[in-house]
Formats: C-alpha cells, sequence, structure tokens
C-alpha cells in the first residue's frame, strides 16, 4: 500500500489510525476555533494525531433554506487561522474546479464530495493541485468502482491519495456500511478512511435525518475490519448544529470512543501486517 502523508502523519497499513475530525461547517470564527482548539486538547491527551476538518460551503443541502457556511473567502481565511494558531493540518471539501487553487493555498487536504466523485474536471484539478486528495466513495457506487477514480488522480502523476467510504444507498431511505469495502477498496494500493458519521444518515424529506446512535458500532466494526482512517463530524452542541444535527458526534462522548478504537486497532493490527 502507498503511504500518504499528511504534514506529520502518515497513514497506510503499518501506521496508527488517522483521524479526521471537526464540524460539519464552518458555522462562525469563534466556534471554528473553539472546535479547533477542543480537539487538539482531547487528542493530545490522548496522544493521537489528527487532521481537523470543517466546510466553506455546503453545497449538497437538502434544502435550499439550509445553512451552507460563509463560503469560499471568508471560509478559507478562518481554516488559515485554524491551521496556524493549532499547528495542525485541515481538511476542506472542494466543490467546483475554481475553488482548487484558493483551497490548496490554505488546506492540507482536498476532499472530494461523495456526490461529485465521478467529475473528471474536478478530480484532475485537484490532483494537479500536488495535495492530499481524499475521495468519498459515492452512495451510489460498488466500493471496486473507485478504481475509476484512482486512475483519474493518477494521471495527474499526483498519488496522493485517500479514499472514503459512507455507506452505501439500497434504495429504502437509509444507507448501509459494508465492511467488504475496507479491503476492495484497499486493493486500489491507497489507505481507506470510513466516514462513520455521514454513514449513519437517513437521506430525503426536508432535512437529511440520521441514527447516532450506530456510530460508535459502526466505527469499531470497521477498524476491526482493518480500516486505515476513521472520519467523524464533532459538534459540542449537536442540538443546536446548523447542519447534520442528527448525525454530528457529541464532542463529550469523543475522547471514550477515540481511546477504543485506537485499541481495537492495537488489537487487530498483526493481523493485517501478515
Amino acid at each position: 500500500m502507498t503511504e500518504v502523508t499528511i504534514k506529520n502523519i502518515r497513514v497506510g497499513k503499518s501506521q496508527p489510525l488517522l483521524f479526521i475530525l471537526g464540524p460539519c461547517v464552518i458555522e462562525s470564527r469563534d466556534h471554528t476555533l473553539f472546535m479547533a482548539e477542543q480537539l487538539q486538547k482531547l487528542m493530545a491527551k490522548l496522544r493521537q494525531s489528527f487532521v481537523f476538518k470543517a466546510s466553506y460551503d455546503k453545497a449538497n443541502r437538502t434544502s435550499v433554506d439550509s445553512f451552507r457556511g460563509p463560503g469560499l473567502e471568508e471560509g478559507l481565511k478562518i481554516l488559515d487561522e485554524v491551521r496556524h494558531e493549532f499547528n495542525i493540518p485541515v481538511l476542506t471539501d472542494i466543490h467546483e474546479v475554481s475553488h482548487v487553487i484558493p483551497a490548496a493555498e490554505v488546506v492540507d487536504v482536498l476532499q472530494i464530495p461523495a456526490f461529485l466523485c465521478r467529475q473528471t474536471d474536478l478530480l484532475i484539478a485537484a490532483g494537479k493541485s500536488g495535495k492530499v486528495v481524499n475521495v468519498k466513495k459515492g452512495q451510489f457506487l460498488a466500493p471496486g468502482d473507485m478504481t475509476h477514480i484512482v486512475r483519474k488522480i493518477e494521471s495527474t502523476r499526483n498519488k496522493n491519495i485517500l479514499l472514503t467510504d459512507r455507506g452505501t444507498s439500497f434504495g429504502y431511505g437509509g444507507l448501509l456500511s459494508d465492511v467488504r469495502a475496507v479491503p476492495i477498496m484497499q486493493q486500489t494500493g491507497y489507505p481507506v478512511v470510513f466516514d462513520a458519521t455521514h454513514s449513519a444518515q437517513i437521506p430525503g424529506g426536508r432535512t437529511t435525518g440520521g441514527n447516532r446512535q450506530f456510530i460508535p458500532g459502526m466505527a469499531r466494526a470497521m477498524v476491526a475490519a482493518g480500516v486505515d482512517g476513521i472520519f467523524m463530524e464533532v459538534h459540542d452542541n449537536v442540538d443546536q448544529a446548523k447542519s447534520d444535527r442528527a448525525t454530528q458526534y457529541p464532542l463529550n462522548k469523543l475522547a471514550v470512543l477515540i481511546a477504543e478504537l485506537v485499541r481495537i486497532k492495537d488489537t487487530v493490527k498483526d493481523f493485517y501486517d501478515i
């Protein structure tokens, strides 16, 4: 497997779990800086590295009336402040080719949202940036289909690639997470991340719902299955979150879950080093 380096974090088969953590969307400068500071303190206490994530624009919201974030210019200023004030790597979503260059000047990881994972121009532009590119697997794709997406990015000679599973739609409202997706996607030669929070979503209706209670179990299962990283959206007050409030994980419960996942990784890692 190709090891991917995000600032000082190495991601791959023999490496510790990669954690990608942060609020769904930039709700304000103060809230984003608060979340970054709290996560940094928590992960330092647990002796775990992490990548901070937050979106400057949630362009795929269900309702036209839903909060989307501060937008590209203001959002990147806030993420740049997070990156430098706390000296932590940062990830954010990109939705348009025109966003790639300004975002790449600020963040360490460019993330391709699931609904855009087959957009060739966006993938190639992200690849040409030279940044680490994390591609969310579309809910409508089989794990093996990610091979074609990887080839598009590799055509730019960029091999800093992560693939993220976020559940698969089976047409009855919810999403199912298939542990087979981990080894299948790893056959591309790149690390695989599991998005534990979006996988708990129930799409549809005026706003997207979800089952937060299933997040810990799904995360544990995927770590046991050999996943290389865990992605979780985290909020200090989930009931007041401006996006995905049904599936963001409570900040005050995060430390226990992270510790559990690390223990599971330590238990099973030898099985995957054979």
